[in-house]
């Protein structure tokens, strides 16, 4: 019995583990998908968001696995943000300015094609 839980709560620690380090999994399966140091380090990414929006989280959460640098903004909270949001002809959320680039919506082959 003692053996069922071990076995249990270590196969929880490992999707546990494979899930935080997920972006490091992925680069070593799918290498086409790694950003450069470079890339990264000449990137100019913007993105517009909300607190409570499901795919500006994604966004989020994949700009930082790539290790892409980005700021945020949120545009419910920030007046200035949202004028600028408004002024690119935002409409819709998640707005990422990448290099120039206008990308609506989660889109991340979109954010690496503008990175390149």
């Amino acid at each position: 019995m003692l053996g069922g839980v071990l076995k249990k709560c270590l196969l929880i620690l490992l999707v546990v583990v494979v899930y935080q380090n997920w972006g490091k999994i992925e680069r070593v399966f799918n290498p086409s998908q790694v950003v450069s140091e470079q890339t990264r380090a000449t990137a100019k990414v913007v993105l517009y968001a909300t607190e409570w929006c499901g795919y500006c989280k994604q966004t989020r959460r994949f700009l930082d696995q790539k290790g892409i640098p980005y700021q945020a903004f949120d545009i419910e909270k920030d007046a200035e943000a949202r004028k600028a949001y408004q002024a690119l002809g935002g409409a819709g959320i998640p707005f990422i300015v990448v290099n120039g680039t206008l990308i609506r919506g989660y889109d991340p082959d979109g954010i690496l094609a503008a990175l390149k």
